[in-house]
């Protein structure tokens, strides 16, 4: 994924439930291959109607395991039906914009958040603030902050592309050829 994925105003709690869900998917897979599933996700998961996913039965899991529209990973399917009930309940507590609202710092939202629903990790929970317009970090202070040097990532794909150690090192080398 280049840049920054698009932020959404979420209106609906079932809005909240696609958002929270595409982080589900991608976790471990290329964002393209979510990408070009999602619409047949989004049609199997009923639009993401909160309601509807929450009272998705295992036979209901099991279908769609199936489902070779579908990213076919039992877990992540049955964690977005376990995470729509986790919505409904937050909602019915008080409201899931009011939780979200409730923690004062970012990281003890994400661990909230982490603990709460299921096949959402550091990186699943920062994408979905940031794609929901709620308060994060900056990214390259939180991903520094969490280990992850993305630059260096970025980098070295770049190096293995090429076969090169270093596009400038190349340079320098070939340049120190011909001064000889």
């Amino acid at each position: 994924m280049e840049g920054p994925p698009p932020q959404y105003t979420a209106k609906t709690l079932d809005d909240y439930l696609e958002h929270l869900s595409k982080g589900v998917f991608q976790a471990g897979i290329s964002w393209r291959v979510v990408d070009a599933k999602w619409p047949s996700i989004t049609k199997a998961f009923r639009g993401f109607d909160v309601e509807r996913v929450a009272r998705m039965t295992d036979r209901d899991v099991d279908a769609l395991v199936k489902d070779e529209r579908v990213i076919r990973s039992r877990p992540k399917i049955a964690a977005v039906v376990h995470n729509a009930n986790e919505l409904l309940a937050l909602e019915r507590a008080g409201g899931f914009k009011k939780h979200l609202k409730s923690f004062p710092e970012y990281e003890d939202l994400a661990t909230d958040l982490k603990k709460r629903f299921k096949f959402v990790g550091d990186s699943g929970v920062y994408h979905f603030l940031w794609t929901v317009k709620h308060p994060v970090p900056e990214w390259r202070d939180w991903s520094r902050a969490h280990g992850m040097n993305w630059e260096a990532k970025v980098k070295a794909a770049g190096r293995a592309k090429t076969g090169r150690k270093s596009p400038l090192g190349a340079k320098a080398r070939s340049g120190a050829r011909t001064a000889r």
